[in-house]
């Protein structure tokens, strides 16, 4: 019930670039930081869930995807729902504290606000709610990122980049064939109020993918072959995203939703195998230090 409750699959991806984040910046591994980052960004992250379904319970009775989750049914009561997303968000905001640093805490609790209360009420008043909720997805890697380094570099917003620009065609595609559900729930979706923009928004943040993994190299995240091998993953998503724009039917909404489940795991599997070492780091600078002293 708790899975339930926590949107287990969600929490999963949540993690998942979170631990991307984190596996991409350039600094050491450390076991016990990643640990602590990884639970600690999954634990708000079932808070952020709970709340959200506490808020959307008489919405969700009125969708035939929600209809059967815990508060709906009364399996749960609120208060229960409530009492278990504060234990989450305390246990999680106390791990990213004390065995992560202040910037990872910082990013979780604005993620956690901007899903609870700016994004899951918006959802019914403007469509706006989307490029919130892509901010939402875009903070988990700059949690890991931080994590690792107790900063954020060039690289972190290259990651963050990639995963708002991600949002579009993966949300379009699945609100497309949702639209009857979220139009009788009320909720202000592109796929409901605007489909032409919901087109434009899928094509043309899915080539932002594909600039910004050719972007890649210039922050020093990854070496020049990421760009190159990404060509083809990003091209096809793209291609995906072209059809859905040209010819807007249940089939080609289909195949891009499930295509973007396999693209973000694909990309960032190429990124760490691709990834800048660190020695690559070192002796840049060392050789940056050295023009210096010449120069002095």
């Amino acid at each position: 019930q708790y899975l339930m409750l926590s949107k287990f699959r969600l929490t999963s991806l949540v993690v998942m670039t979170s631990l991307g984040g984190y596996a991409m910046a350039p600094a050491p591994f450390e076991l016990s930081t990643l640990l602590f980052c990884s639970l600690g960004t999954g634990l708000l992250s079932c808070a952020a869930n709970a709340v959200n379904q506490f808020h959307e319970v008489p919405f969700d009775a009125q969708m035939a995807r929600t209809r059967n989750r815990l508060l709906v049914r009364s399996i749960l009561t609120p208060l229960h729902a409530m009492g278990f997303a504060a234990v989450c968000a305390v246990s999680g905001a106390m791990m990213l504290y004390f065995g992560v640093n202040g910037l990872t805490l910082s990013l979780g609790l604005t993620n956690l606000v901007l899903y609870t209360s700016v994004y899951t009420p918006l959802k019914r008043i403007s469509i706006v709610n989307t490029w919130v909720g892509s901010v939402v997805g875009a903070l988990p890697p700059m949690m890991g990122w931080a994590g690792c380094t107790g900063s954020l570099e060039a690289g972190a917003w290259i990651l963050a980049g990639i995963l708002y620009a991600w949002q579009f065609p993966h949300f379009n595609a699945l609100s497309w064939n949702l639209r009857p559900d979220y139009s009788r729930a009320g909720y202000r979706m592109m796929a409901v109020t605007d489909p032409d923009l919901c087109r434009r928004t899928t094509l043309r943040y899915t080539a932002a993918i594909l600039a910004l993994s050719c972007a890649a190299p210039f922050a020093n995240l990854t070496n020049t072959w990421f760009a190159i091998e990404s060509i083809p993953l990003n091209g096809y998503f793209l291609y995906l995203a072209w059809k859905f724009y040209k010819e807007s039917d249940s089939a080609n909404s289909r195949k891009l939703f499930r295509f973007s489940l396999i693209h973000l795991p694909a990309l960032m599997l190429l990124m760490m195998i691709n990834k800048k070492s660190l020695t690559e780091e070192e002796n840049k600078s060392t050789e940056e230090a050295g023009i210096n002293d010449e120069n002095v």
